[in-house]
């Protein structure tokens, strides 16, 4: 059946009929790691082109989630404290869809991520994220021909010798993540 879809996701799906090479390193943090029991918190990026990680053209915000927070008793003080732009679920998912565009996106255990910003597009009547993604541990585990082993994000920053410049700042943090997808990538030949 046909659905009527918000514009800005008529918008994104259009952007799919070219290929790119744009990359768009993503860091976040959640109330957990559960895509159906958590929610997101704070979502920050920074694009990655033509092997440079381009510093203007970031997004970074908090996502209001008060009533989350309050029914399941956890402080709302990081938003409160926060000088980030406070957006609501909705405002800010439509944002960072705009932002991403066709981009392939990149993580820390990416999945988790796209997985409570794809549960928060059903609920605004979207479809799910038709990005490709990369995951940075197993980006790692590939060079290493490692199988199964997790490393967490500090441990694989500090491996490559790269600063955690702020594991709650999520620009930050996605710079830090940009770095450590620059060294892998070209270890790996991805172009």
């Amino acid at each position: 059946m046909h659905k009527d879809h918000p514009e800005f996701w008529k918008s994104y799906l259009g952007k799919f009929a070219h290929k790119t090479n744009r990359f768009v390193v993503i860091s976040a943090v959640s109330t957990g790691t559960s895509p159906s029991n958590d929610v997101l918190l704070s979502l920050g990026a920074v694009a990655v082109e033509h092997n440079a990680i381009n510093v203007k053209e970031s997004i970074e915000m908090v996502l209001q989630q008060y009533k989350f927070l309050h029914e399941n008793g956890l402080s709302n003080a990081f938003i409160i404290e926060s000088e980030l732009p406070k957006l609501g679920e909705p405002e800010a998912i439509q944002n960072f869809v705009n932002y991403i565009g066709n981009s392939i996106l990149v993580g820390y255990r990416i999945n988790i991520t796209l997985e409570m910003i794809n549960l928060a597009l059903a609920n605004m009547g979207c479809g799910r994220l038709r990005n490709e993604a990369l995951d940075l541990e197993i980006m790692h585990r590939k060079l290493q021909d490692l199988s199964e082993v997790s490393i967490s994000a500090p441990e694989l920053l500090a491996l490559y010798k790269i600063p955690e410049l702020h594991p709650t700042h999520t620009a930050l943090q996605a710079y830090s993540f940009a770095l450590l997808f620059l060294k892998l990538k070209i270890r790996l030949g991805i172009r």
